[in-house]
């Protein structure tokens, strides 16, 4: 997968900007103002960061363990780096941006909730 097609899939989220805080190398999209994915710009293949429910973190790592690793400078039991390599099929990783955005939703204050819901 490239980067547009993932950048493009999680703008279509409602209440999804996008940033380089980080620089220019580090793609930052959040929900709310809070972080549910990181793209890798310099890394060939694309590597992305998503938050994960920890029990699935783990299942997941056991299931593709080339291309889907403890979260890259993030908490370890909370998000996993995939690699982009043309192996994981497209409707797995957009089914896991889904629940990383859906895991930081259910997290938003109800102030939050319900400007989101306003968008």
């Amino acid at each position: 997968m490239d980067i547009e097609t993932y950048r493009d899939y999680c703008l279509s989220k409602k209440g999804v900007t996008e940033g380089l805080p980080f620089g220019p190398d580090n793609l930052v999209l959040k929900l709310m103002g809070k972080i549910f994915t990181i793209a890798s710009l310099d890394e060939v293949p694309l590597r992305v960061n998503l938050k994960c429910d920890p029990e699935r973190a783990i299942s997941l790592r056991e299931e593709h363990p080339e291309n889907i690793l403890p979260g890259y400078h993030m908490n370890k039991a909370h998000w996993n780096t995939l690699v982009l390599d043309g192996s994981l099929q497209k409707t797995l990783i957009f089914e896991l941006v889904d629940h990383s955005y859906n895991l930081i939703r259910e997290g938003l204050t109800k102030k939050l909730k319900q400007e989101l819901d306003l968008l």
